[in-house]
């Protein structure tokens, strides 16, 4: 008797073409990736909380933020001054005090507002400021060489807050320059970026 031969069946293939395989197997490339998010994810449980600014920090950032030049804020620190003087001539008395006083922020705002650029001149500018509105509470009498030494007089009275207001000028100006040198490093600084593993090849 004659065995029929069972054959298995064998796929039927189109001539000509042949199956093309991945370059590179998709397993790897999908691990690799995983690897490569699961780094950039933030640890679950552990959310970022943000730290209120203190109530000074949002009181300074509510105040106008101008840029001036050396001169600009010179004649802003004169002007400033001079209206001040006048005021303490009339309301005060020509008080010391309340002149001191009022010469301190006008010197910070000074430092704050001039631009980066010309930072060197904040300390420079108070003390002339200082000098201008000394004027009209020196109470001096007679001509010019009268007038002169009563401003000298006052200003040598008044040294303590000329030293003061141009200290606060001079620190808030080295401060603004120390940021702004950082910040420069850190944008010169070539930015990393995550490097991927490479992918195993499969044999």
């Amino acid at each position: 008797m004659e065995q029929h031969r069972t054959r298995k069946p064998q796929s039927r293939r189109p001539s000509g073409r042949r199956p093309q395989t991945p370059l590179t197997p998709p397993g790897a490339m999908v691990e690799g990736a995983a690897v490569y998010r699961v780094a950039a994810r933030p640890r679950p449980g552990k959310p970022r909380v943000e730290r209120p600014a203190p109530p000074v920090v949002v009181a300074l950032r509510r105040l106008p933020n101008p840029r001036l030049t050396g001169l600009g804020a010179g004649l802003f620190a004169s002007a400033a001054m001079l209206v001040l003087g006048f005021l303490d001539w009339l309301l005060f008395d020509s008080s010391p005090v309340v002149f001191g006083l009022l010469f301190l922020p006008v010197s910070a705002l000074t430092a704050l507002w001039v631009r980066t650029a010309d930072l060197v001149t904040a300390p420079i500018s108070v003390p002339i400021a200082f000098a201008v509105g000394v004027v009209p509470i020196s109470g001096g009498t007679g001509g010019v060489g009268g007038q002169a030494m009563a401003l000298v007089t006052a200003l040598a009275v008044h040294a303590g807050w000329l030293y003061g207001g141009t200290l606060v000028a001079g620190l808030i100006a080295s401060v603004r320059k120390v940021r702004d040198m950082g910040r420069r490093q850190r944008a010169a600084a070539p930015s990393v970026r995550p490097v991927r593993r490479p992918a195993p090849e499969r044999g």
